[in-house]
């Protein structure tokens, strides 16, 4: 992400394989991706207090993000304790690599801990000086309109993922042009989310796939 003022501060890529991705892995990945999306899910929907905490579905990522706790902090307090963050962002990072896995964008399984090739950018806040206390309680629904988009994006993700299969049952390579729309979509859908749910900005995402 270049270093400027207008660059926004969430980012998200994935490399782009070079090499021929495993034919067999591609053609098999919704066996294969079971276990890994088991302890996703179990992670997503971790209690954190009743059903005020329990983890968030979007964007077609499971999140067990602490999102009402941390509104209530930023609202109360103007604090987003550094723990809490640490606990977002990775669950984040853990959840689009099980996603990127899924949409065959990479052939590595997917690692509970290690970030691979698969790679977001979420700055910790500095919450006095970057966030509006009170933005936490509007921001999910200023948001509507990523959802709508998200949406009808999500149906060509789908496409690109069925097309980009075949290719590599084929090939063995991702069509570059779908590899790009593909981490697009979700690089809009990480950042709708650090918006509205992980509530680390305030700046509202752009409506653009590249960086």
């Amino acid at each position: 992400m270049a270093e400027n003022d207008t660059a926004y501060p969430v980012n998200y890529t994935v490399t782009f394989p070079d090499r021929p991705l495993d034919r067999f892995s591609s053609f098999s990945r919704i066996v294969f991706i079971i276990p890994i999306a088991m302890v996703l899910g179990f992670l997503a929907q971790v209690d954190y207090g009743g059903d005020w905490g329990k983890g968030l579905w979007f964007g077609g990522a499971a999140i067990g993000v602490l999102f009402i706790p941390t509104l209530l902090m930023i609202l109360f307090r103007e604090k987003y304790p550094r723990w809490w963050y640490d606990w977002n962002f990775n669950i984040v990072k853990f959840g689009y690599r099980v996603q990127s896995f899924l949409f065959l964008l990479r052939d590595e399984y997917p690692s509970t801990d290690e970030d691979q090739e698969v790679l977001i950018e979420l700055p910790y806040p500095d919450v006095s000086k970057e966030l509006n206390r009170f933005m936490p309680l509007v921001k999910w629904l200023l948001a509507i309109p990523h959802y709508i988009a998200l949406f009808f994006l999500g149906i060509g993700l789908i496409v690109a993922v069925v097309i980009a299969w075949f290719s590599i049952l084929f090939t063995g390579v991702y069509p570059r042009g779908l590899h790009a729309y593909v981490v697009g979509v979700q690089r809009w859908s990480v950042r709708v989310e650090a918006y509205a749910f992980i509530l680390t900005t305030d700046r509202y995402p752009p409506f653009q796939l590249d960086r």
